[in-house]
């Protein structure tokens, strides 16, 4: 069978033409291009049962991701699996923001809440080498897939295992960020995510049981002036917000996504606590 037939089959399945080729391309161990330029080529067998077999599992709707074993996350290519969620282009806005922040945070330090396979955190550091980039996360596999990511790319970022706040004890930072789970535990929407960890996707119940303990337990590890940002359900952005003024935290701010839905709240913690 040529490439371009096999290609073509693909859509018996269900599968996008995109997906089907970076699979492909995947299996060969060729860039995407190779592909285009070379789909007259025969497709040997191994490789094609190899090929089908991951053409299934994405029509199940397991993640491109998982499949590949990365994603490219604001310009760093990340190896993710099952362990962590699949980096979002939205958390990109977190890091944009975060970015701006971060050369002028109190002391330049930064810590990543619930780092997942690191994005957050590796972005921060590769963007700002001069920064202080802490990291944690309650699951140990979670933070081996980050810590093999900083040690692909040479990024030296602290990392330490434990539930949001729990592993900085007496710790103040100058910039805190968090991706936490948030999507509400009857949503529908998780039918479709089935593949990606599910306690990194909603804490169950109304989806902001995260969120609150994350902005309850900031001030006692932030510095006068620093920033607290955070991603969110874009029908949340009212709720984080009140909850951050009622705790004290000053210039709240909430940003919004590629489809202009409110997606980060962020607020200045006026003082120490």
């Amino acid at each position: 069978m040529l490439i371009q037939q096999a290609l073509q089959q693909a859509r018996t399945l269900g599968v996008a033409r995109l997906d089907a080729q970076l699979l492909l391309a995947h299996v060969l161990g060729q860039p995407r291009e190779w592909l285009l330029a070379h789909d007259d080529e025969l497709l040997a067998p191994d490789p094609a049962a190899r090929w089908h077999g991951l053409l299934t599992r994405r029509a199940a709707g397991v993640p491109l991701a998982y499949l590949v074993g990365e994603r490219e996350f604001h310009g760093l290519r990340l190896q993710v699996t099952p362990a962590v969620l699949v980096p979002r282009p939205e958390t990109e806005i977190l890091v944009d923001w975060a970015l701006e922040l971060l050369p002028v945070a109190p002391a330049a330090t930064a810590v990543d809440l619930g780092t997942g396979s690191g994005a957050i955190a590796l972005a921060l550091k590769a963007s700002c080498p001069a920064a202080v980039v802490a990291a944690s996360d309650c699951s140990a596999q979670a933070l081996a897939i980050a810590q093999r990511n900083a040690a692909a790319h040479g990024l030296d970022v602290e990392f330490a295992q434990g539930d949001w706040w729990a592993p900085w004890p007496g710790r103040r930072f100058g910039l805190a960020v968090a991706n936490p789970p948030y999507v509400a535990g009857d949503d529908p929407h998780l039918a479709a995510l089935r593949h990606e960890p599910r306690a990194a996707l909603t804490p169950e119940g109304d989806g902001l049981a995260a969120l609150q303990s994350i902005v309850a337990a900031a001030p006692r590890h932030l510095l006068p002036g620093a920033w607290l940002l955070l991603e969110h359900g874009h029908d949340q952005a009212e709720a984080v917000a009140h909850e951050l003024a009622q705790r004290g935290f000053v210039c709240v701010r909430t940003r919004t996504d590629l489809a202009g839905l409110p997606r980060c709240t962020g607020a200045r913690w006026r003082g120490a606590k």
